[in-house]
């Protein structure tokens, strides 16, 4: 397990650190500090090879003093049989350079699914029971090469809940799902606990409601409290937390911290999809109907009003849109992949730009006129 005294427990005195001008920020109610930019993973083993994969993270922390990596056991993307667990593969093959204390790895595990081919489930389809999970988490230590885990979360409820696009739940739907309850998930996350091979817990593409329980039974029956929820957040795609979660995740309430992902709406607030097609490697255009939902014409007016306020500024459109997820004061980390180098440099350069306050008020004032673009019914896009 982590030896104590190693440099993420040491700077857990302050709720924020700032070093060689990356800034670190206390997760949720754990010992954690997180640089603001966390290394996201997916492409590594589809889009990226390993050895992409490797200068990506020597870059990161080395140049950036970023210190938080974020994968998945479904990684990389689209998900597939024949190429589960390479992007850890990826990892795996960095990890021995560095000292793991220094390290915050982050993981999931597979929400439920109809896949049959995910570690730990026998061969059956993925629903998260305790013995499930566990089986998980031993698999992803054994590809990552690792002892331990620093926070595992659940990719995508055990539950229904409305996903990836889609924006209403729907009652009839519930009796589809044969869930596992919430507080047998919480019992796996304490074996885990008890057995070192976990520290902290978080939950991924979750609501109101997932992440108040999760946190009222842990408190009920003295099991793993979350520490983190990782959603969706980008100024394309902001209610769900702004009007819900965010009250559900203040530090007088659950104290839970938002990792922020898509936070450049899946490449699209980078303006890259503007209006012509563009380059057939480009994630949009690589794996059609994937993010389909950034491309509707609502979604296009806005990330072009966005742009302005970028070069008004001098900014890029996605370090406009990375620098604005940064510096909302909710916003624990943000999430960030990139298949190039200079993509990254450019990416993890915007963590240390600031907003204006009239270029705030201008990015609001487009919201209101574009709230949640990406929720417009676009049947021609689907």
């Amino acid at each position: 397990g982590p030896r104590s005294g190693s440099q993420s427990m040491t700077m857990a005195a302050a709720d924020k650190v700032v070093k060689n001008g990356m800034t670190y920020s206390k997760l949720g109610d754990s010992d954690l500090m997180v640089s603001r930019c966390c290394l996201g993973t997916m492409t590594w083993g589809n889009q990226n090879t390993p050895e992409e994969g490797c200068a990506q993270l020597d870059m990161a922390f080395d140049e950036f003093g970023v210190n938080f990596i974020d994968t998945a056991e479904m990684y990389p993307v689209p998900p597939s049989e024949q190429k589960q667990g390479d992007t850890d593969r990826v990892i795996a093959k960095w990890l021995p350079k560095r000292k793991r204390e220094d390290i915050i790895l982050a993981t999931k595990v597979a929400g439920y699914s109809k896949a049959t081919y995910y570690p730990g489930r026998n061969g059956e389809k993925s629903r998260l029971t305790p013995e499930e999970i566990v089986g998980s988490v031993e698999a992803s230590l054994q590809r990552l090469g690792t002892d331990y885990i620093d926070i595992l979360q659940i990719h995508w409820p055990a539950r229904y809940v409305p996903l990836f696009g889609e924006n209403m739940y729907k009652r009839s739907r519930e009796a589809e799902w044969d869930a596992v309850p919430i507080q047998e998930q919480l019992s796996a996350f304490k074996q885990l606990r008890d057995d070192g091979k976990v520290r902290h817990f978080g939950l991924s593409n979750e609501t109101p409601f997932g992440v108040m329980e999760f946190s009222r039974l842990a408190e009920q029956h003295g099991l793993p409290k979350i520490v983190s929820v990782q959603n969706v957040y980008s100024l394309l795609n902001r209610i769900d937390f702004d009007a819900g979660l965010n009250e559900v995740c203040s530090p007088i309430n659950c104290n839970v911290g938002l990792l922020a992902y898509s936070a450049l709406g899946g490449g699209a607030l980078s303006g890259k999809y503007g209006s012509g097609a563009g380059s057939p490697e480009w994630r949009m255009n690589k794996f059609k109907g994937f993010f389909a939902r950034y491309l509707n014409p609502s979604c296009r007016e806005a990330v072009d009003k966005y742009a302005k306020v970028a070069k008004d500024l001098g900014y890029t459109p996605a370090e406009l849109a990375l620098a604005w997820c940064n510096t909302r004061d909710y916003v624990t980390s943000t999430i960030i992949g990139a298949t190039t180098l200079p993509q990254l440099r450019e990416n993890i350069g915007a963590f240390s730009k600031e907003i204006p306050k009239d270029a705030d008020d201008e990015i609001e004032a487009i919201y209101r006129q574009y709230t949640d673009p990406t929720k417009v019914p676009a049947p021609t896009f689907r």
